[in-house]
Order: structure tokens, then sequence, then C-alpha cells
């Protein structure tokens, strides 16, 4: 967290000096577009095939090509217990993805969306640490052991 500064910023894009200044004036407003930003980039289309892929896919899509920006999540995670005006929004994309789990349950017939959603949740949570900054790191799963864990969590739930 200490490397992203509004002059790494600017080295980073390849702006002049004080551009990033422009728009984040406070080390807060920077932090809190940078988060907005990820936010942003964790919205990954459904897969095709069925529910299962489609989680399975966002759990594989973060542990490998947005595994710095999952990581970069952790980090602001941890900042954002430590500066509340990070809190919001930081919340605010979680609350994104749990609403985008909820509408997705409750269209494969999910007897309680908002309960499963939770559940789907932390299962994704779990298992992107677990594959990046836990032990499962040494091995992360592939794809198609995401979807295989992904439709036993479902039948778990009676979804699927």
């Amino acid at each position: 967290m200490r490397g992203l500064t509004h002059r790494a910023v600017d080295r980073a894009a390849g702006l002049p000096l004080g551009s990033t200044s422009y728009y984040a004036r406070t080390r807060a407003a920077l932090l809190s577009l940078t988060m907005a930003r990820m936010v942003a980039l964790d919205q990954v289309p459904p897969r095709p095939g069925g529910l299962a892929e489609s989680i399975a896919g966002f759990a594989f899509e973060a542990i490998t090509s947005g595994r710095t920006r999952m990581l970069a999540r952790y980090e602001f995670a941890l900042e954002a217990t430590r500066r509340p005006e990070l809190r919001a929004v930081y919340d605010e994309g979680g609350l994104l993805i749990r609403r985008l789990a909820v509408e997705a349950l409750r269209e494969a017939g999910s007897s309680d969306p908002v309960r499963h959603a939770t559940v789907v949740v932390n299962w994704l949570e779990g298992t992107i640490f677990d594959s990046l900054a836990g032990t499962g790191s040494l091995a992360p799963p592939g794809f198609e052991a995401l979807v295989e864990s992904a439709r036993e969590l479902l039948a778990g739930i009676g979804v699927g």
C-alpha cells in the first residue's frame, strides 16, 4: 500500500508528474478511486455452460489473470480496517458481488437466494484466498476442478 502514490501512478501510466493529483487530491481519494476501479474490473461476464461454470470462471480468472488485482484487493481489505473512509468503497464492491450472486441463484431456483448467495460468495472468497495466499497456492485448482467443486456446492444448497 505504501507504494501506491500519486507519483507512482503517474509514472506507471506514463503521465506528467502531478496528473493523478488533479483527479485525486488526497491519498484517501487516490485509494478510493483505485478500489472503485478494482471493483469495476471484478465484473466478469457469465461463462457459457451454466451457474457452476460461471462461479468457477470467476474464481479461475481471479487466481490466474486476475491474481495481482486480487492480492491488491486483500491489501485494500486490510487497509479498510484501519481507514474508515475506505470501508464504504470496499464494502460497496462486496455488496455488488453479493447482489449479483442473489440474482443468479434466484434465477437458478434457489429456495433462499440471500442465504445461498452468502454461502457461494464465502466459498469463492475462501477458494480464491487459499489459492493465492494460503497453502492452496502450492497447487491452485484448475478450471475443471473449480467447476466440479462449484457443482458440489450448488448441489449441497439444492441448486443445479
